[in-house]
């Protein structure tokens, strides 16, 4: 059930935001520099955005830094590594779901294997074992699933709890809770164990990724004359990376020793 309240408060904030994307007028095309600067920013709500980073920093600063520091000091890297493998191991249907979506058939091909041999001899995905056998993971989401569709990012928003994102990855976030089975046994069973889980998962989830990036968080803030833009610029650049690799993914459907045992 928190899994939809969830959805359906995000879904109404998306609604709202994203009829703000036209707020930023473009500069005009033969103005290359200033095309380039208003693509990095884009930020017409930059007032209110930064009033939720100061909530979401400190936040951060009570609750979640410190927890991620002491969950990172109380469970070994061994360990830490064990639940990270649950967790993307859980996540696979809504990325197998997008990758269909996005059309690549290697992409959905490795994620089903994943799915099934990390499921089973893995353990419920506690051992990576088809990672081991040349099927790495990869990550997949309905905001990348839009953009491979043209759908534009639109201004860049910094939403409380959830953090920097845009109108298209809000939406796809809402979109991705819905593609999670689990968020629909959880909503068509009363058994309170389910709920326990889902938000077990939820707060590892958040710990196993704030744990993750506590010296790239660190170190990025702390060198920065405005942390807030950083972090917009430092998104931007990463978000584009992800979608652009994923356009980029053109490799054939069989895997690389499949052609190679073909070839002998």
């Amino acid at each position: 059930m928190g899994a939809v309240i969830r959805m359906l408060l995000l879904g109404a904030a998306g609604l709202m935001l994203t009829g703000l994307a036209g707020c930023a007028t473009p500069p005009p095309a033969d103005d290359p520099d200033a095309v380039a600067d208003f693509n990095q920013t884009n930020d017409p709500l930059e007032p209110t955005n930064r009033t939720f980073y100061a909530i979401n920093k400190g936040i951060d600063e009570v609750v979640l830094r410190p927890l991620a520091v002491a969950y990172k000091w109380a469970v070994p890297s061994y360990g830490r590594a064990r639940i990270h493998n649950v967790l993307t191991n859980l996540n696979s249907p809504v990325i197998l779901f997008n990758d269909m979506m996005q059309g690549h058939p290697r992409r959905s091909g490795d994620t089903l294997v994943r799915f099934v041999v990390n499921s089973t001899i893995g353990v419920a995905g506690i051992f990576d074992v088809a990672g081991d056998w040349g099927y790495p993971h990869h990550s997949a989401d309905f905001g990348e699933t839009l953009a491979l569709w043209g759908v534009p990012p639109g201004p860049y928003l910094y939403l409380p709890i959830l953090g920097p994102g845009d109108p298209r990855d809000s939406g796809g976030y809402i979109a991705d809770i819905g593609l999670d089975p689990l968020t629909w046994v959880g909503f068509a069973n009363s058994d309170s164990t389910l709920s326990d889980l889902q938000y077990a998962r939820f707060g590892l989830t958040l710990l196993d990724v704030r744990s993750e990036l506590l010296d790239t968080l660190d170190k990025a803030t702390a060198q920065a004359l405005d942390p807030y833009a950083t972090v917009r610029s430092l998104y931007r650049q990463h978000r584009s990376a992800e979608i652009e690799a994923v356009r980029n993914d053109t490799r054939a459907t069989p895997p690389d020793w499949v052609a190679a045992q073909a070839a002998h």
